[in-house]
């Protein structure tokens, strides 16, 4: 019987090799985050794999899965145990090798296997690790799904059938790239710059934009576990101010930031000039709601205001719907409004068919900004940009918060934001004129000026973001007025990039 998994054991102990560890925060909302060696083990690896292959049984799904692991010095340890716990639990396991998460997706339709479970940390520093799982494609894990996983696995509640099997499945990265690429070429030169932070999408990203015609300048391209630079990831701004100095440097016509496993894309103008992923995603929603009529598009609480006021979009008919932050969230509704695309300040980009298939891949995001400025071939990027109204918006910025009290934090921060409302109170100077509840809080002044706090899914951390359509001063009144409520609750800490 394989053992109940210990919430914290120490490292370079007999109870260390012999038992599996598991905190349980780290099943988040929607995936898992741990830090390797201090919330998990290899023993609790395979205690998840177990979990999640017994889990497929109880959901009624074919015990067959595709798993892969991005490039840090541990993923592909971390891996094979997952697979000798699916293996127990009786799955047919496809290895698809390093990989960004993405081809994780695109494996579960290419080989036609309903489940997938890919070994990642994401963005994450150094030192976490994780699972992203999906078993009704293109969807992954909900809370329901963690929620049940968590259970089974904290109580050692496998199905231990037996039967498993391995196959490893040497052509997949060729294949996706293919996949990418089978497709006319661009017909406007352009230059591009592909970072990607030293990360896995530095193995795909530079071949694929070559393939479709583009002029590639590689930036921290080459594969390096320790991530020598920065953290891989396009919400920070030491790597978007790397891809503007190589844009500048290069004159490219725009910059193309990947995180670490290859699902998000960032964004820099031929100018230097960083656009936050929701601003792109507003020029994205322009082209394609000229192309698609009356389009539905789907955008997380994070996102600019403008999806709602922009002229060109209600001059297309098009529709916006807000909606809680988090890939597998947005992911869900784009599916279930049938929605051209989704959107996320993160950079998480979901689009339906015919761009694609409906789950989030930093490539196909890359391809369709490609395309918009192929169908632009007058417009540069800055002037797609200068298109949209101006606003003042601050990048993702996140306190320390444990994730035992993370959540209460929140609520309590949701609370008393609905108490100012009730009670007539301003914030930053100016009345409330809205509060959206359905991921944390987001508050509305009267001149249009917002600010956002949430509870990271996947992180001990909050959320926050705010963003003015008034003026620089405004974006950071209303940044002052949310975090004097947060310092109301000791247990938040300092932000990990400010204003």
């Amino acid at each position: 019987m394989f053992p109940i998994p210990r919430p914290k054991l120490i490292a370079n102990t007999y109870a260390f090799e012999s038992e599996p560890m598991v905190k349980p925060t780290g099943f988040r909302e929607y995936d898992a985050r741990w830090l390797f060696g201090t919330e998990l083990n290899l023993m609790g690896v395979q205690a998840l794999g177990m979990g999640l292959g017994t889990l497929l049984g109880q959901l009624g799904i074919r015990r067959e899965i595709v798993t892969g692991h991005d490039f840090r010095s541990y993923s592909a340890s971390i891996k094979m145990a997952l697979v000798t716990g699916l293996m127990a639990a009786g799955c047919r396991v496809h290895d698809i090798g390093l990989a960004v998460t993405p081809m994780a997706y695109f494996a579960q339709f290419e080989l036609d296997v309903p489940a997938c479970a890919m070994v990642t940390a994401s963005h994450n520093e150094n030192g976490w690790t994780g699972v992203k799982m999906g078993a009704n494609r293109p969807l992954t894990f909900g809370p329901d799904e963690m929620g049940r996983l968590k259970e089974i696995v904290l109580s050692a509640a496998f199905d231990l059938c037996g039967g498993g099997s391995y196959v490893f499945v040497a052509d997949l990265a060729e294949r996706y790239m293919r996949d990418l690429t089978d497709r006319p070429k661009i017909t406007r030169p352009l230059k591009v710059v592909a970072a990607c932070g030293n990360g896995t999408a530095g193995a795909f990203a530079p071949q694929v934009l070559e393939a479709i015609g583009c002029e590639v300048v590689p930036l921290d391209t080459e594969l390096d576990h320790s991530f020598p630079r920065y953290n891989p990831n396009p919400e920070d701004l030491k790597m978007l101010h790397a891809i503007r100095d190589a844009v500048l440097e290069h004159g490219a016509d725009v910059g193309l930031g990947f995180d670490g496993d290859g699902d998000r894309c960032g964004v820099i103008d031929d100018t230097g000039d960083e656009i936050f992923a929701d601003k792109v995603g507003v020029m994205l929603a322009r082209d394609l709601s000229a192309l698609y009529p009356q389009a539905t598009f789907v955008v997380d609480v994070k996102s600019t205001g403008l999806y709602m006021t922009d002229p060109v979009l209600k001059a297309n008919g098009a529709t916006t719907d807000y909606w809680k932050t988090g890939h597998s969230y947005i992911k869900r509704r784009v599916n279930e409004l049938g929605a051209v695309a989704g959107f996320e300040k993160s950079g998480h980009y979901f689009f339906n068919a015919p761009i694609g298939r409906g789950y989030d891949d930093g490539l196909v995001s890359a391809i369709a900004i490609i395309d918009m400025l192929d169908r632009n071939p007058t417009r540069r990027m800055s002037d797609l940009k200068g298109a949209i109204a101006k606003t003042w918006s601050s990048p993702t910025m996140s306190p320390h918060c444990a994730d035992e009290v993370k959540y209460d934090v929140a609520r309590r921060v949701v609370a008393r934001f609905e108490a100012m409302r009730a009670a007539g109170e301003p914030v930053a100077g100016q009345p409330i004129t809205d509060l959206v509840t359905v991921n944390g809080v987001r508050v509305t002044t009267a001149d249009g000026t917002w600010g956002l706090v949430r509870a990271s899914s996947n992180k001990p951390e909050l959320v926050v973001v705010v963003e003015s359509p008034v003026s620089e001063a405004r974006m950071h009144e209303i940044f002052r007025a949310v975090d004097a409520v947060l310092r109301e609750n000791p247990e938040v800490g300092a932000y990990n990039q400010s204003l």
